[in-house]
């Protein structure tokens, strides 16, 4: 079963887990949506060897389904609700997959320095969270009045991550993501009656662009960490597989307000990474979640 006709929207798919999971939907054959802030609006990192937004929309295209690029800034509300407004004109109030995954603060040094919480400056929990939890519940405002209102049913995936159940990173990171699969559960429970299923996925470690990069940098403390990780790490499209089986289950409302880890996805619905590697179930992280 392909997913063409259905139309997704990926936020924050310049790069990394977004980028991977806009191309394995587009490989399905959707229509998407990538989001991303201008090139001159980069406020951290702007390296010109990594994907861009617009190289992303390309290949989506030329991966079988139909690429679309849109400058957002996700920290401005009426930059998404047009975003949103563009979807539904462009496709008679139509929206399917909605995969919130923009995360600012991946490209901050700060984020891997393992401080303790009131190390960092006030502003850092911003950082972390207003371009990730409060981005990812506006884009889930506008569209599930989409999904609502054209009455077909959809899903919702937010990429979350095991900070949400045990300390990784730092204190503000942990909050976002516990929140992020808070806010699964209870926006579950309002958008099953419309058939709207919401699901949190777990990657595990993941070979992104900004890992990679970290990894070679061997002026950075953390860059063993990041040597140690990529050994057996997923891809970027590896979380991509799992979004298209979501999206492709009859019974995804089974699944719905529920977190998964990817490589359970994997296990169950008998998916390979793209490098045909059969990556073994995060048992941590499925006693965690208690699946």
């Amino acid at each position: 079963m392909s997913l063409k006709g259905k139309v997704a929207v990926v936020t924050g798919a310049s790069r990394g887990i977004g980028r991977g999971i806009a191309l394995q939907l587009g490989q399905a054959g959707a229509k998407v949506y990538v989001t991303g802030r201008e090139p001159k609006n980069k406020i951290i990192i702007n390296d010109p060897k990594f994907p861009t937004l617009v190289q992303t929309a390309q290949e989506i295209t030329k991966r079988g389904g139909q690429g679309i690029h849109v400058y957002t800034d996700h920290t401005n509300d009426d930059q998404v609700k047009a975003l949103f407004d563009q979807i539904s004109a462009e496709n008679k109030g139509k929206l399917n997959i909605l995969v919130n995954n923009a995360f600012a603060a991946i490209e901050s040094d700060e984020l891997y320095q393992f401080k303790k919480f009131w190390e960092y400056e006030p502003g850092f929990y911003d950082l972390l969270n207003n371009v990730g939890l409060r981005g990812h519940y506006v884009a889930s405002v506008f569209a599930a009045r989409l999904f609502v209102k054209h009455g077909q049913g959809g899903l919702i995936v937010n990429v979350s991550s095991v900070g949400a159940k045990r300390y990784y990173l730092n204190a503000p990171y942990g909050v976002g993501k516990a929140g992020l699969d808070r806010m699964t559960a209870d926006t579950a429970i309002d958008l099953q009656p419309h058939n709207v299923a919401v699901v949190s996925i777990w990657p595990g470690p993941v070979r992104t662009e900004m890992v990679i990069k970290k990894a070679d940098d061997d002026t950075l403390e953390f860059a063993a960490t990041f040597k140690k990780g990529l050994v057996a790490a997923e891809t970027p499209e590896y979380p991509g597989k799992a979004v298209v089986a979501l999206a492709k289950d009859p019974k995804i409302l089974d699944k719905t307000g529920k977190a998964f880890p990817t490589s359970f996805l994997g296990k169950e619905y008998g998916f390979k990474d793209i490098d045909d590697q059969e990556l073994p179930v995060n048992q941590e992280f499925v006693e965690l979640l208690k699946l």
